[in-house]
């Protein structure tokens, strides 16, 4: 029973801090206190899940015991044969939740409920690189659909032959940078390229950053000292793209905090008809540019920690190798393979996604030893 103690100790005392937490996020100093108040509902969701598991904890063990009092005391054969019943059913449940609530104790990663931005690069391997990273790309686009998030395109670079030599894009929902980072990192195709006429399989590769989106109080910009030009967007769209200078470019000199080296951070944005929206999103970019680069060394020193580095770190890491004559896909940080590319093509990666994540969680629970 110690061990049950123990978590139960932790529990109570993090009551305390839900009830504070609370009663903080109704006052109105708080509220108008954007940074904190956001950092506090996160908090109290956090602190509301862990209540949740707490009081089913103290039910399961109240039960547990009520249960062996009853078949230790009791005469009845039939009320004996209840509290069996729901002896069986309390020790099932048990492990199960101590599970979850281990999982929920270990801090969770501040940046997995932001929004991501998401950039695909066609790597080496000329058009037939460009056209796997368009692949990738309706890979993703697929995924986002069945999981009811919205993913829009900020730039887009189209390869000579179809394909796509590189795309920006930000993805809004619940949760979608903690899924998605899992994805950053090289992905190698291995197939007959339509191109090849001796039959002959060739392997190519794109790279996939996922980066979480930066929320406007997380970095601080001299907007004054952004230079603006706008210019006609190029290629298909109709006239109107054409004849319109909607199309943006940001030029913006930005100091590393880290390096001490002022740097020229230069990004276009031409996917709207809207100048503004265009702008919108170009400045939505550059903050998660600095936010990422300010943030590398956190994450470096996750990545230094852990012995095997499956959701953070070296972004030059091949993670998943696309086999087409064998209709394989193998992702190579937990060895996880299997036969179904065309539906996971088509946007059926939540599997895989599922065992990086469990991988993921055991190695958290090995570091925080709970």
């Amino acid at each position: 029973m110690a061990d049950n103690n123990t978590l139960l100790d932790k529990l109570d005392t993090l009551v305390a801090r839900y009830e504070e937490v609370s009663t903080l996020i109704t006052d109105p100093a708080v509220i108008a206190d954007q940074k904190r108040y956001v950092k506090l509902t996160k908090e109290y969701k956090e602190l509301g899940d862990l209540m949740k598991a707490r009081k089913e904890y103290v039910q399961v063990l109240a039960g547990i015991d009520e249960a062996k009092d009853i078949i230790a005391n009791e005469s009845d054969p039939e009320m004996r044969d209840m509290a069996r019943e729901e002896l069986d059913k309390c020790e099932a449940r048990r492990p199960e939740l101590e599970e979850e609530i281990k999982l929920l104790l270990i801090p969770a990663d501040p940046q997995d409920s932001r929004n991501a931005i998401l950039e695909i690069r066609g790597g080496t391997g000329g058009d037939e690189a460009a056209l796997f990273a368009g692949d990738l790309f309706r890979m993703y686009s697929k995924y986002c659909e069945r999981k009811g998030w919205r993913l829009e395109v900020s730039s887009a670079n189209e390869g000579a032959a179809g394909g796509i030599k590189e795309i920006i894009c930000s993805v809004t929902g619940e949760g979608v940078y903690g899924t998605l980072k899992y994805e950053s990192g090289v992905h190698r195709v291995q197939r007959v390229p339509a191109t090849e006429t001796q039959g002959r399989v060739h392997t190519s590769a794109a790279s996939v950053a996922v980066l979480p989106e930066a929320e406007p109080f997380d970095v601080e910009i001299n907007e004054g000292e952004i230079k603006w030009d706008t210019f006609r967007s190029g290629g298909a769209g109709g006239q109107n793209v054409n004849k319109v200078e909607s199309g943006v470019r940001l030029r913006y000199n930005w100091k590393n905090p880290n390096t001490g080296v002022v740097e020229e951070i230069l990004i276009e944005c031409t996917e709207t008809r809207d100048q503004p929206k265009n702008k919108e999103r170009a400045l939505s970019r550059l903050r998660t540019f600095i936010y990422d680069k300010e943030h590398q060394k956190y994450i470096d020193g996750i990545a230094s920690k852990r012995k095997t580095m499956v959701s953070t770190g070296d972004r030059s890491a091949k993670i998943r190798t696309y086999n087409y004559p064998q209709g394989r896909i193998t992702d190579h940080r937990i060895n996880y393979t299997i036969y179904n590319l065309a539906a996971f093509m088509d946007g059926d990666i939540q599997d895989c996604i599922d065992h990086l994540i469990v991988a993921e969680n055991a190695e958290r629970l090995k570091e925080s030893e709970l």
